[in-house]
């Protein structure tokens, strides 16, 4: 078997454990670039429930990994929930059901939240950006995409009720498409066909722009691989045409990638997968991501699970996310248990994991006890009844490579 369908099955084995994801085309939704796609030899798959490519023709996850470590790939994540919240309490009613401080963001500025439960469990991470006092702009996960709705839908709702205005926009895949163009040559290569100057567009910043000639796109300098790049919106009917022009571009080799190559460049990063890595029982501190409950929040413990949450910040809980290092042995996926380092005692257990292209050797994340959480700990991971050192480690894996606003 070639190292390309090794690859395949196991970055599939992974993400089987998050989304379904099968060969099967039924009951699943098309992008907008669904037949670019099939044209560009994109190996589709069911994920979440939409059609998309795991990688193209031969050239394989790892290559795939790799290029956009080192040039710019194109990823099609139109299968995202994008929304718009308009109204004077647009802010008071995200805040009512989230944990970032939306009315401290300047505008045009977007931070990473999360919707969470009465238990403090996270229902869903999601993007937010303030464009205005007045106007929101959302993306959250397809897989939790009617949950979103609803539970965006039930606020909207309640704050009406007492006489507040607020609506919700919900856009369909037929309505915008998302393009994310990730890697070190990204933002360069967007240049040549953006009317902005996107020296001025830092991390976690959004505007308006022309691309390709196209009005009414918005570029938003965000990804999920842990390299320089933006997410790209833009009218459905379009997008084909962008992706062309980034294609042609004549500053690097761009590329289209799949969700093959996402899976490990996220995981490299150190970015959890919702549905694996964070769930509905899980809290923001026991996934470490305590720094997404922002500190005004922290004091008005208003959101959803806030005196959870808030308890466990004061005094600690019982597991903890953790990076994971291989030493020896195969890849650990979802659900492999984490034993000590003398394998007498059960102490948690993977969340996701797989070669790392960049680093070298197999990495993951799992939750282990609190006891265990240090860098450096040495773990045995039980892999089809044998046991295979690992170590605690730090994450990410790679180094990140943000734009960030010079301070």
């Amino acid at each position: 078997m070639s190292a390309s369908r090794i690859a395949l099955r196991s970055v599939s084995r992974g993400l089987l454990a998050a989304r379904s994801f099968s060969s099967a085309a039924a009951a699943a939704e098309k992008t907008s670039l669904y037949d670019f796609h099939v044209a560009n030899q994109g190996k589709m798959v069911n994920f979440g429930g939409f059609l998309l490519p795991v990688q193209y023709g031969d050239f394989g996850i790892a290559a795939s990994h790799n290029h956009t470590r080192t040039k710019a790939s194109i990823f099609d994540v139109s299968h995202m929930l994008q929304t718009y919240v308009r109204g004077a309490a647009a802010i008071d009613c995200m805040e009512s059901i989230s944990t970032a401080d939306i009315a401290g963001l300047p505008e045009g500025s977007s931070t990473l939240t999360v919707f969470t439960n009465e238990r403090g469990g996270i229902l869903d991470d999601l993007i937010i950006t303030r464009l205005s006092d007045s106007l929101l702009y959302v993306v959250s996960n397809a897989g939790c995409r009617q949950q979103d709705m609803d539970i965006m839908s039930e606020a909207a709702e309640r704050f009406r009720r007492r006489g507040k205005n607020v609506d919700m926009e919900f856009l369909t895949p037929q309505d915008r498409a998302l393009l994310a163009l990730q890697g070190p040559d990204a933002v360069r290569c967007l240049q040549e066909v953006c009317d902005f100057d996107l020296r001025y567009l830092y991390f976690m910043t959004s505007t308006r722009a022309d691309v390709a000639g196209i009005e009414n796109c918005r570029v938003t300098r965000c990804g999920y691989t842990g390299e320089d790049g933006v997410e790209i919106s833009m009218p459905a009917d379009r997008a084909v045409h962008i992706a062309e022009a980034l294609l042609g571009s004549k500053l690097s080799a761009v590329k289209m990638a799949g969700l093959g190559a996402r899976d490990s460049l996220r995981l490299e990063a150190g970015l959890c997968l919702y549905g694996s890595d964070i769930d509905q029982d899980t809290t923001p501190i026991e996934a470490n991501l305590a720094w997404l409950v922002a500190k005004r929040r922290r004091s008005e413990i208003n959101f959803p699970g806030a005196k959870i949450v808030v308890d466990q910040l004061k005094n600690g809980c019982s597991r903890r996310r953790v990076g994971i290092r291989a030493l020896s042995g195969p890849p650990a996926r979802h659900g492999v248990e984490i034993f000590s380092e003398d394998a007498k005692e059960k102490i948690g257990s993977v969340s996701s994991g797989c070669p790392s292209p960049t680093a070298g050797g197999n990495v993951g994340m799992g939750y282990v006890k609190e006891s265990h959480k240090a860098n450096g700990t040495k773990l045995q991971l039980k892999i089809r009844e044998k046991f295979f050192p690992a170590e605690v480690a730090r994450m990410p894996f790679v180094k990140a490579n943000y734009y960030t606003k010079p301070k």
